[in-house]
């Protein structure tokens, strides 16, 4: 963890597009722990998903119940490590290989996006590498903040004198080079207690992504990207939103409420055991009323204080009225906080829903309605080896954690080279070179 010392989260290293490597994925939520396993090979010339370079093979998979936190953070450190453990050794067992290392998804931490702007003089007549180095660095400069770690630093555009918009401006002619940097955090004694424990369980940490921006790389086509779309992850203890347009993401949030909160109203307003009340939510529960819930009636086991449960009937209208309260209120918190920080526009053309909590039933019909866009249901696309049933919302973060090695060439690494020893050297350069190429 001592990258965390300087607010930096452990980033992975960039896939060269010609190695294969085999990458585990931890995606530790708070109803859910799941592993998987995959081997990435290279494309051949002209196949595969645009914008991906790895054909992506799951071959191990394993699924725990969490234990141990609470809005996505440990609140009991020995519990969270037992239910890890059991998770990685079934992906161990199933893939029949023993895994060093994982790459790790955060969700809670109060995820937070900022955007910084920096310009520099180029030192000769076109832009080279170290030009984009002094601009990217001088961005980053105030990005580290007491009590914050940095998950993500993406250069979202660059400007030369008074061209806009330029993705790559290496080899262009100018005088003055500029960036607009989008950088996540989260809070960081969240962040290392949530390493910590991973790192008990004999695992070292390739790299941690926020959970939503996963979840985008997961679902989202390479048009729905460009054009623009919100993914929303809902999960047990938290909701996260991560907004993309023009091939980026712009914009990382997250609330404190989830799914799980669903459950305590159905279960506190039915006088139900939570299990009973999540059974109930997951079966019958919906978002939505329609004409036949106040004639259809279920039965229902209640708690008044003896030692049986005594059975209730009550009509599917009743459920509705205690689902659907809390489901808008998370729904429009979202909406409000993605105006408020000008996401409302491109990014905000397509919803595009995952997490356990987005199968609720008629979520994506009201999700349509607050937010007045096109909504959909997500499924992990470009992922083989996973089965049918695993091929659902629920599974969209760990399979993000696969596609983002392909991704991880696009954010900001030298900050963290620079504080880790200065070690930039044409010696230092060359064994980089020759570690992603061969």
């Amino acid at each position: 963890m001592s990258a965390l010392v300087l607010g930096l989260a452990p980033r992975m290293s960039p896939l060269s597009p010609r190695r294969s490597a085999v990458v585990a994925a931890l995606d530790i939520g708070t109803s859910k722990i799941a592993c998987l396993i995959a081997r990435l090979k290279p494309f051949a010339e002209g196949n595969g998903m645009r914008g991906r370079t790895h054909f992506i093979d799951v071959i191990g998979a394993g699924y725990a119940r969490s234990r141990g936190l609470k809005g996505g953070a440990i609140v009991d450190i020995a519990d969270a490590e037992e239910a890890i453990r059991q998770a990685v050794d079934l992906a161990e067992r199933s893939a029949r290989v023993e895994v060093a290392s994982v790459v790790l998804t955060f969700g809670g931490g109060r995820l937070k996006s900022e955007s910084f702007a920096a310009s520099v003089q180029l030192t000769g007549p076109t832009v080279e590498q170290r030009d984009i180095s002094r601009v990217l660095d001088a961005a980053s400069l105030h990005s580290i903040r007491d009590g914050r770690a940095v998950l993500h630093s993406l250069p979202i555009a660059y400007r030369l004198d008074g061209a806009n918009n330029i993705r790559d401006p290496r080899g262009m002619l100018g005088k003055n080079l500029a960036v607009d940097l989008h950088v996540v955090t989260t809070d960081l004694s969240a962040l290392k207690n949530l390493i910590l424990c991973v790192e008990r369980c004999h695992l070292s940490v390739d790299g941690v992504i926020a959970a939503p921006y996963a979840a985008g790389l997961a679902v989202l086509s390479e048009d729905e990207m460009e054009l623009g779309a919100t993914v929303i992850d809902f999960g047990a203890g938290t909701t996260t939103t991560a907004a993309f347009a023009g091939g980026h993401c712009l914009h990382v949030d997250g609330i404190a409420l989830g799914g799980h909160h669903v459950t305590m109203d159905l279960a506190r307003g039915l006088s139900m055991r939570v299990p009973e009340a999540e059974r109930l939510k997951t079966l019958h529960g919906s978002a939505l009323a329609s004409a036949s819930d106040a004639h259809n009636m279920i039965t229902v086991p209640t708690i008044e204080g003896g030692d049986k449960d005594v059975p209730n009937a009550i009509a599917y209208s009743q459920i509705v009225r205690m689902v659907r309260p809390r489901t808008e209120e998370i729904l429009e918190m979202l909406r409000d906080r993605l105006n408020a920080a000008g996401m409302s526009g491109e990014p905000s053309r397509q919803i595009v829903l995952t997490g356990a909590a987005a199968q609720l039933t008629g979520i994506v019909e009201l999700t349509a309605r607050i937010f007045g866009r096109a909504t959909r249901l997500a499924r992990p696309l470009g992922v083989a080896g996973l089965s049918e049933a695993a091929r659902v919302p629920t599974v969209a973060v760990a399979a993000g954690l696969l596609v983002y090695p392909q991704y991880a060439g696009r954010e900001h690494f030298e900050p963290r080279r620079r504080h880790a020893g200065g070690q930039t050297g044409y010696l230092v350069q060359v064994g980089h070179w020759l570690r992603e190429s061969f």
